[in-house]
């Protein structure tokens, strides 16, 4: 259900909410702040209560951020794409709390391995009255090149937030799409794709 290539795309998405640095003095926009600000909250918050391997406590930290700017709704739209719309609002509602503990537990069990990084927030285009931005973001990693890791992030209801990752010009919600559009069509089920994603997500 999981394959490793999203795994690892999942790993570096949590760089979003990894350790965040503005650079220059370029003032930063309202996304891009909050891009910041939620960086600063986790890792702050790890820090002061750090998880030790405890993964309902981790993911209680990462839900707790990630919920406010994260919109598993349109995510979920755009990754089952038709499937979405033929779905019930039954099936809607168990595939999105599953996608979502699958973002979460993925975030919870990699923070460790990715705390040390940094972000450096890269100048963006964005007029006065646009409701999406793409905002830009290099990785920094010590002794090795930066990666490039970019957030499509659209405003409704008077907030920003997140719908999609771009990490080295690939995105997430286009691989998980073909993912389970290819799951779908090799079961012919939505119902079993929420299934399996459901048993994963309870294995301990």
């Amino acid at each position: 259900m999981v394959h490793k290539t999203f795994r690892s795309t999942l790993l570096i998405i949590l760089l979003f909410l990894g350790c965040s640095l503005a650079r220059a003095a370029t003032e930063l926009s309202e996304p891009q702040l909050i891009v910041k600000e939620a960086a600063e909250r986790l890792q702050a918050a790890m820090k002061e209560n750090p998880p030790s391997g405890n993964y309902e406590r981790a993911s209680g930290i990462v839900t707790e951020i990630l919920d406010p700017h994260v919109d598993f709704v349109r995510i979920s739209a755009l990754v089952l794409a038709k499937h979405w719309k033929r779905a019930t609002l039954e099936q809607k509602k168990r595939f999105m709390k599953e996608f979502k503990a699958l973002m979460v537990r993925t975030y919870a069990v990699a923070f460790s391995e990715y705390s040390d990084w940094e972000i450096e927030h890269l100048p963006i285009k964005m007029g006065p009255n646009d409701d999406k931005v793409f905002v830009k973001t290099a990785v920094l990693r010590p002794g090795a090149s930066p990666i490039e890791v970019n957030y499509r992030m659209i405003y409704r209801k008077g907030v920003w937030k997140v719908y999609d990752v771009v990490i080295e010009g690939i995105s997430f919600v286009s691989n998980y799409r073909t993912t389970f559009k290819n799951d779908i069509a090799r079961t012919g089920s939505l119902e079993d794709v929420i299934q399996r994603l459901a048993n994963h997500n309870n294995k301990k």
